[in-house]
């Protein structure tokens, strides 16, 4: 079994939208396309790499502190499921 180095907490899910699969979570760190992140809550709990994410339905490379992203996930979370940043 693999262990995940959780590097440290970058923000959390404010919505979801089921009928797209898509997370928006809101930044407190820096996040970058290619990243591997961690997103974990009450019956959430996977890892995923940054393939794709969006800002006001724009592509972005990377995003900061204080904006919201949109993000492809591969299952469904909850709002205020945690994201970590994966080493």
């Amino acid at each position: 079994m693999e262990v995940l180095s959780l590097v440290e907490k970058i923000g959390k899910v404010t919505h979801f939208f089921a009928n797209i699969n898509v997370a928006v979570i809101e930044l407190e760190d820096e996040i970058n396309q290619g990243d591997e992140i961690h997103i974990k809550g009450h019956t959430t709990d996977f890892t995923m790499k940054v393939d794709s994410m969006q800002i006001d339905h724009e592509n972005v490379e990377k995003a900061g502190d204080g904006q919201s992203i949109g993000l492809k996930v591969p299952s469904p979370v909850r709002q205020n499921d945690e994201v970590f940043l994966v080493e």
